[in-house]
């Protein structure tokens, strides 16, 4: 689905530090299973505050595996004081580079980072503190501020792939517009994450879902076993079934919107929203 480099490809086949610290000094817990991304960071602290270990757990995709390794072997040595201005642009560049959609990843390692220095430190994390925007993901205001003012964000898509926020039912794509107009400098409302698109008539846009997932989707799916096929087609909601091996995959969720449902916004028409038939 994604081109990788060879450093994420080798954190990914042959993780670094993986599993958990005991009596770590500082404890960091992002994601959740149920979004599809989780990740445990255990850090090891000494008196001259320089951070002697570090391991992760992680449930993801092979970007968060990769991401969570680089992680770990960068801080390994690093003053605590360094490792507070480690970003996520630092974790993404450690490993040649990211597919854009999934930057998200490098994100959640520099998130579990902040988190276990708070633990470490007891401070209470700013962006815990903000107003919950994307209720699929648990993704805050601040944290979608912060993601548009570091990485100079132009998109709702590009909100997506760096916090994952949006990338779930889609009901807040529309808040995620005005943060981006309100945050995003130099940017007229009108220009910002706004496509001028072609009107479809409802049987163009069902031919046109129809020719990508033969196209694009299935060949891939089916690539690792899977299978997929389109049950119908209400308004922007795609309803569709997996089958094969992405049949109750735990991974599933993560197939339907962060591959099937990305393929046909961009091919088809940005609103488009991708649900599982149950």
């Amino acid at each position: 689905m994604w081109e990788y480099t060879d450093k994420v490809q080798e954190h990914f086949i042959n993780p670094k530090n993986v599993g958990e610290i005991e009596n770590a000094d500082g404890v960091g817990n992002v994601g959740s299973i149920a979004c599809g991304d989780a990740l445990r960071l255990t850090i090891k602290v000494d008196e001259n505050q320089i951070i002697t270990d570090a391991k992760f757990k992680t449930f993801g995709c092979a970007s968060a595996i990769a991401s969570s390794s680089m992680l770990t072997e960068m801080l390994k040595g690093m003053k605590l004081e360094d490792a507070k201005n480690l970003t996520n642009d630092d974790i993404a560049r450690a490993l040649g580079g990211l597919p854009k959609e999934k930057m998200h990843c490098s994100v959640m390692g520099r998130e579990a980072l902040e988190a276990a220095i708070a633990d470490y430190t007891g401070v209470i994390l700013p962006m815990a503190q903000g107003e919950v925007v994307c209720e699929c993901f648990g993704v805050t205001d601040l944290e979608i501020i912060r993601a548009i003012k570091e990485n100079s964000l132009t998109s709702v898509e590009e909100i997506t792939n760096f916090t994952k926020a949006g990338g779930g039912c889609g009901k807040c794509e529309g808040r995620l517009r005005e943060l981006l107009v309100e945050t995003a400098e130099g940017l007229p409302e009108q220009t910002v994450g706004v496509k001028k698109q072609k009107r479809m008539t409802s049987l163009e846009k069902i031919k046109k879902i129809e020719e990508v997932i033969e196209r694009e989707i299935k060949p891939t799916l089916k690539k690792d076993g899977g299978d997929i096929r389109l049950i119908d087609v209400d308004g922007d909601f795609v309803t569709v079934s997996l089958r094969g091996s992405c049949a109750g995959c735990h991974s599933s969720r993560t197939t339907l919107k962060e591959y099937v449902e990305k393929k046909l916004r961009e091919q088809v028409l940005e609103s488009l929203i991708v649900e599982e038939d149950k």
